[in-house]
């Protein structure tokens, strides 16, 4: 545990630090600005007026339609749905060419069949690797549900005299969300939830390169504490901020109003998250001569790590598919959804975040073990990875 040495050593400095302090008020700022924006963008959506929500939400899945008698073309929603009229045997071809995501065929004469009280069949054929899927779906049951009430409706109507016939008083009633709307308010909530993992980059850099460019890392080093208990110092501490941080995220979200079920497990993945992530960026400072050269790397490996956790996330929901709880932002998502979550499913993000931290935590500090990575002249790449794959370099004489 002499770890905990640097850990208390780093927390202090970094705690009495007007830097620190500024860099939180303007983070909590960031949050309190983007609750704003997100409630007001909800708010529009869910207002009577509505808004449009980005033009690539219009005509959102293709789906070919077979139906000579308009039973069902003129009740399907053209502004999500980009219809054709198209005869069976094309939309086959299309379907398989993945042209289309799904077909729909109406029957012939269906009218004739209701008057006659015959069953009507409808035939939907989707492709189930397009991930619009659900859209399509989602779709046609409801235009199905509403034909089939308005044709009950005239049947009974039929039934009935004239003369005694009294309009219904209607109650719309709502349930469940458009797709979209979905997507929009998990997605952005579950990036509010991890956006803080992602703020203090620059205090892991600052905490290892900052120690080669201010020629401190000799005395650290001198210290009577092993390379592995100074990287595990530095790196928890960092860690510990981010917890304090998250916390207070997580609080001022619930005092919004945000609906987020299970808060301290959520809390609890999110941290979990944030491991991964220290180690990596670990990694890259451990390896930069200077600030820039650490910058640029983060820069990339974020962008990696981001649609890391995002890219499954909108995966799992478009297609709930097994695959794609790899990234803890699916998970978190789940869990603050109140959605049931089975074992297997905590399992494969839990593992990917423990490999990826175990492997690199290791790879940082078998780096920082080496004199030339903290005093130079630093080795290439190549001959690093040779290193660690226990390769030696042949001499010629």
């Amino acid at each position: 545990m002499r770890f905990l040495k640097i850990t208390k050593w780093e927390l202090k400095n970094t705690l009495s630090s007007k830097k620190f302090i500024t860099i939180i008020i303007l983070q909590f700022g960031l949050l309190i600005l983007m609750m704003s924006f997100f409630n007001m963008f909800i708010g529009s959506i869910e207002s009577e007026d509505g808004i449009s929500l980005s033009p690539s939400l219009s005509k959102f899945a293709s789906i070919d339609v077979s139906d000579n008698n308009s039973f069902i073309i003129t009740n399907l929603n053209k502004e999500v749905l980009d219809i054709r009229l198209v005869d069976y045997n094309n939309s086959l071809k299309r379907l398989r060419d993945g042209k289309t995501t799904a077909i729909i065929v109406s029957p012939e004469n269906p009218r004739e069949k209701i008057e006659s009280f015959q069953t009507i069949n409808i035939d939907l054929y989707i492709n189930s690797e397009d991930p619009k899927q659900s859209v399509v779906l989602n779709e046609v049951n409801s235009t199905l549900e509403a034909l089939s009430t308005s044709i009950s409706d005239e049947w009974i109507n039929s039934l009935i005299p004239p003369e005694k016939i009294v309009d219904p008083e209607v109650k719309e009633e709502k349930k469940g969300e458009f797709l979209p709307l979905q997507i929009i308010k998990k997605m952005m909530i579950a990036i509010l939830l991890f956006l803080p993992l992602f703020l203090f980059g620059n205090m892991v850099v600052d905490s290892i390169v900052g120690e080669k460019e201010r020629k401190t890392g000799e005395i650290i080093i001198a210290m009577p504490l092993s390379h592995s208990d100074i990287i595990m110092g530095k790196n928890l501490a960092i860690i510990l901020i981010i917890a304090l941080q998250t916390a207070i995220w997580i609080i001022t979200l619930l005092i919004a109003g945000f609906n987020i079920k299970n808060p301290q497990l959520v809390y609890l993945i999110v941290l979990l998250t944030s491991v991964p992530i220290i180690g990596i960026t670990s990694v890259i400072a451990t390896y930069s001569k200077n600030y820039k050269e650490a910058e640029i790397g983060l820069s990339l490996v974020y962008i990696i790590m981001v649609g890391f956790l995002i890219i499954p996330a909108l995966a799992y929901i478009s297609t709930r598919s097994l695959s794609s709880n790899i990234s803890p932002m699916t998970l978190v998502m789940r869990i603050f959804s109140g959605e049931a979550i089975s074992g297997v499913d905590f399992i494969i993000p839990i593992f990917s975040i423990l490999m990826v931290s175990l492997i690199s935590f290791w790879t940082s500090i078998k780096l920082f073990k080496r004199d030339d990575m903290v005093f130079g002249p630093r080795p290439n790449l190549i001959r690093i990875i040779m290193d660690f794959l226990g390769i030696k370099k042949r001499e010629f004489k």
